[in-house]
């Protein structure tokens, strides 16, 4: 067996903070569990699996979008912020799939879209039929042209997915879009839009849902002064003083100082964690207790896998925690980037961009390899002080699928990017349930993307036969991690080079090799290995040990 230590079932009704070291599991709902054989995953498969979330032992569930969307973005382009989508089911399924989440001890977490909305959302189209400086435009971001007869956008803003960020309406005038044309932000300098925001929390909230996972937190506040400044490059190497014209502004302190007074009027408080791409040096500002409380840290998730990074990534994310008195995420893969499985069975510093193009076969991942290394980092991640987000398929070591045909792509990336880049829909590809069948378990129909015959190795079923598999190390660690109890400071051990060793003021220790050779350790009893044996305290390359 992977394990020693018992197994115990974690409390998760333990305290009003039971997100400062929760284990968050994200869900992409339309790739998830298909229940009523569309192809498309739905709120009631959500609610058929609650009993694998509850064996796998997470804390919280958080939701990806299922709103009404014309699906330009994956869901990501709401057009309605409080209903569901009629193809992932309905408000009272929601409100059973919470009641049942709560009745097994666990939390719900969903999306929230403050940013932008769809472009068919009933806003917009009243905008769209009102003139030039109505009251019904003022809710966007509305602007003439520049050059000759307003024919050139009104500033160099670029969007997410490619080319201008500007989109030219047959009045003349031209609206904003930081990413697709089918997604108009928001003018949150408007009273209305930010009273809006707060009924959509409160109407979730009063559902009876725990916390939200905010979209592009440091998003929403701009300067739109004229004239518009200048801002050719998107939301990276941004100033650290809040000056930047279109993101982690200053003025977002006042938006969710308000969000918090809300929040903490329920009991317990809601929690929040913000999607911010801020420098790491100003992400800690949107986890004070006055703001949403956490933030995510993506800096796993771009790390190579080398010894040093990663301390530096750990100490950065700490260090960021004690100033604000919060707790720190890990993430090492979600919906918007290449699996973590897939990136650490490739050369370091490859253009993930490029492999993709190319079907993923120049050069062929190490699967083996990918393997123990996504085995290895998730032992590392589970033993950190703070809260781990896990990602639909990361307990299962899913890679990611990079030969979708282009005719199976839905990404707006690769369309907007005309080919250049193919987009995030490798990593949304439906889980496998079974090993049998033609869809592996997730639909008795042709799925919305398909499954790789390469998913069948990896399916539910069979991983749950196997004592070995990760899915039962994911199993194990997180049981494990709730009666070992990561809060409070580590402290760093004597280590080779190559290698991390940490220790718990409990004895709980925790030892990674990096390198390529063997490294022997010291130990007492141990806890966990993400490879066999270790009981000797050998521990071989890409491999994590657990002991006291």
């Amino acid at each position: 067996m992977t394990h020693t230590m018992p197994a115990p079932t974690p409390d998760r009704t333990r305290s009003d903070d039971w997100w400062r070291h929760a284990v968050v599991y994200q869900i992409y709902p339309r790739s998830f569990a298909d229940s009523d054989g569309d192809g498309l995953g739905d709120i009631d498969g959500i609610r058929s699996r609650l009993d694998y979330l509850v064996e796998l032992g997470v804390d919280a569930i958080w939701l990806s979008p299922f709103y009404p969307s014309p699906l330009a973005d994956g869901g990501y382009d709401v057009s309605d912020h409080r209903a569901v989508d009629p193809r992932l089911g309905t408000t009272d399924g929601i409100r059973a799939l919470i009641e049942g989440a709560h009745a097994r001890g666990l939390k719900i977490i969903v999306d929230i879209v403050p940013n932008h909305t769809s472009d068919q959302h009933e806003w917009f189209q009243r905008a769209l039929a009102a003139p030039a400086g109505s009251p019904e435009r003022d809710r966007y971001v509305f602007r003439d042209g520049t050059g000759p007869d307003g024919a050139e956008p009104p500033s160099d803003w670029r969007s997410h997915f490619g080319g201008s960020a500007w989109a030219r309406l047959p009045d003349g005038q031209w609206y904003l879009h930081l990413f697709a044309p089918e997604q108009p932000d928001l003018n949150w300098g408007n009273p209305e839009v930010r009273a809006d925001l707060i009924r959509t929390l409160r109407f979730w909230g009063d559902l009876g849902v725990d916390g939200f996972r905010v979209d592009v937190a440091h998003g929403l506040a701009k300067d739109l002064s004229e004239p518009l400044r200048s801002q050719p490059n998107l939301d990276r190497a941004l100033p650290l003083d809040g000056t930047d014209p279109l993101y982690d502004r200053d003025e977002l302190d006042d938006i969710y100082r308000e969000w918090r007074e809300l929040f903490d009027s329920y009991s317990p408080p809601l929690m929040a964690v913000a999607e911010s791409w801020a420098p790491p040096a100003r992400v800690w500002r949107y986890a004070r207790s006055t703001s949403l409380g956490q933030a995510f840290n993506f800096e796993l998730s771009t790390a190579a896998w080398d010894a040093g990074q990663f301390r530096a990534v750990i100490e950065n994310g700490l260090e960021s925690a004690r100033r604000t008195a919060a707790t720190t995420t890990w993430v090492l893969s979600n919906h918007d980037i290449v699996r973590h499985t897939t990136r650490y069975a490739l050369p370091a510093g490859i253009d993930l961009d490029a492999w993709l193009l190319g079907g993923g076969a120049d050069p062929a991942p190490d699967r083996a390899l990918g393997t123990a290394r996504a085995r290895a980092a998730a032992l590392l991640m589970l033993a950190l002080p703070g809260s781990v987000y896990v990602y639909q398929g990361d307990e299962l070591a899913l890679p990611e699928v990079s030969d979708l045909a282009p005719e199976q792509l839905h990404d707006p990336i690769w369309l907007r990017t005309d080919g250049a880049q193919k987009g995030r829909d490798g990593a949304r590809v439906p889980l496998p349930w079974d090993a049998t069948g033609e869809h592996l378990g997730f639909s008795t129909a042709t799925p919305w993307l398909p499954l790789p015959e390469a998913f069948r190795d990896l399916a539910v079923a069979t991983q749950d036969a196997d004592p070995e598999s990760t899915l039962n190390l994911y199993r194990a660690a997180i049981r494990c991690r709730a009666l070992l109890d990561p809060s409070g400071d580590i402290a760093w051990l004597d280590a080779p080079e190559g290698a991390l060793h940490f220790a718990h003021p409990n004895g709980w220790r925790c030892f990674t090799n990096f390198g390529d050779a063997a490294v022997s350790v010291e130990i007492g009893e141990r806890i966990l290995g993400s490879a066999p044996g270790m009981d000797a305290g050998v521990v071989p390359p890409n491999a994590t040990l657990w002991y006291r």
